[in-house]
């Protein structure tokens, strides 16, 4: 009888890995394959970047509180996302769904209003896709391609020993303002006349439900004629992030727990729920900040920007990957990021 393995038992990119391992390349203008933030292909001397995410009511996204304008716009932000993780600039998306009849018309129209919003802000042009019908749910297949000059994109696999640990804006938020609308959400169902209390935690939701992208950031880097050794963006949780970037460049590193960046209002709401602000920074996920290492050099550099954090450095790979507290304790960072299939 042949064996059943659960999906869970390897998890998002342990599957990944799994059904990939034995994909091959056939074309030279495929210049990086599978395994990073986005694909790098290459056309008559410049290269083109392509990633796809997919989105699925009641995985990744809840109808409850989840506005359809916001959902539009953030669809399009966590692709556009990826490309700037590669030091790429988007200039094209593709939109696929799969509705249900319980959606009408002018329900996809506020979705796509969203979807507008975002391509005009960062300046996209939605080029293609498909619509179909689905069996429940809602389904989003967002393919997003951009542009990078030849041999600039930046992979997870560079960091060095020695290079500094930087991530862009704040982490946690989209966490918090993810637990507060799912205790809103139980308190509705079991009462629907109760009327939510959001406690005027705009920055949380906002970050939850119409985040952005750092665009600001890739700007910076060109400007400064900065060069970041390896890089991606914060979708999982900032442990989870900086394990793959260590595990890709064959390294280890040192966070330390107070230069982690963690919004007042977040980290208030995270004590008023009894949680610890950094775990929320480091196992919440949906930032979709960018998480990169650059060369001690930079330093001077990266200083100038306020929307930078230096919050660790690069080690050798045998040293192991850690975190030290406020109180100076050091701990092995585990990745107890957002499991797809947990």
């Amino acid at each position: 009888m042949s064996s059943r393995t659960e999906i869970a038992s390897l998890g998002e990119f342990g599957l990944i890995d799994h059904l990939t391992r034995n994909n091959e390349t056939h074309h030279a203008s495929t210049v990086l394959s599978i395994g990073d933030d986005a694909a790098v292909l290459d056309h008559f001397g410049k290269q083109i970047v392509v990633t796809t995410d997919l989105l699925i009511e009641g995985v990744h996204f809840d109808m409850v509180y989840t506005p359809l304008n916001h959902l539009g716009y953030k669809s399009v932000i966590v692709n556009l996302s990826d490309i700037y993780a590669m030091n790429a600039t988007p200039a094209q998306i593709t939109l696929s769904i799969g509705v249900s009849n319980r959606f009408s018309v002018e329900a996809l129209e506020a979705f796509y209003e969203g979807v507008y919003a975002a391509c005009e802000k960062y300046n996209v042009d939605l080029v293609g896709g498909d619509t179909t019908t689905s069996n429940k749910g809602f389904i989003i297949s967002v393919t997003a391609i951009g542009e990078v000059a030849p041999d600039r994109f930046v992979k997870r696999d560079g960091a060095k020993k020695g290079d500094l640990v930087c991530v862009s804006g704040d982490l946690g938020a989209a966490y918090l303002g993810l637990l507060l609308m799912e205790r809103e959400k139980k308190i509705f169902m079991e009462s629907p006349s109760v009327q939510p209390d959001l406690e005027n935690q705009d920055y949380i939701l906002r970050r939850l439900l119409k985040p952005e992208a750092r665009k600001d950031i890739i700007s910076f880097f060109e400007a400064n004629d900065i060069f970041p050794t390896s890089m991606m963006d914060i979708s999982d949780g900032l442990s989870s992030e900086i394990l793959h970037i260590c595990k890709q460049s064959n390294v280890g590193c040192v966070l330390h727990e107070d230069k982690i960046p963690v919004d007042e209002a977040s980290r208030q709401f995270a004590f008023k729920l009894d949680l610890d602000p950094t775990a929320c920074a480091l196992s919440g996920g949906e930032d979709y900040e960018l998480l990169f290492t650059i060369k001690q050099e930079d330093y001077e550099k990266i200083v100038l920007n306020e929307q930078i954090s230096v919050i660790g450095y690069i080690t050798e790979p045998a040293e192991g990957s850690h975190i030290i507290t406020r109180s100076g304790n050091k701990h092995a960072l585990t990745a107890q990021g957002w499991n797809a299939f947990g």
